[in-house]
């Protein structure tokens, strides 16, 4: 599949900005080649280019994609959440929460001099 074949498979690229069919014949002229996909060979190299054309199927329109997004969508099930049931209050003695839970040390990398601990 070429990159050529694709572009009449855009609709919804060209309702967007960016470059229309005279500005990208434009900026191909410029450039002095004559398809994207020349392009695409002169700019990269042949070590990473594929000999042969992949085999994908046809591209889906912006319709045709949203069609079968909805399909999949639709397969989705929606469960109840049990996270958080069973959760009992606890009480935390304060000497825990300030030494343990809320100590300095954890989230900061100052060390204060022994004259300020004393």
């Amino acid at each position: 599949m070429k990159i050529s074949s694709m572009q009449s498979c855009f609709e919804f690229a060209d309702r967007h900005i960016g470059p229309d069919q005279s500005q990208r014949k434009e900026m191909l002229d410029q450039l002095k080649v004559d398809s994207l996909e020349r392009l695409i060979e002169k700019t990269s190299p042949q070590a990473i280019q594929l000999k042969a054309p992949l085999d994908l199927p046809e591209s889906l329109s912006e319709t045709g994609f949203l069609e079968k997004a909805k399909s999949v969508a639709a397969k989705n099930k929606v469960f109840k959440s049990y996270i958080g049931f069973g959760y009992n209050p606890s009480h935390m003695p304060t000497v825990i929460q300030r030494n343990i839970l809320e100590n300095p040390a954890w989230y900061t990398a100052y060390t204060p001099y022994q004259a300020e601990i004393s």
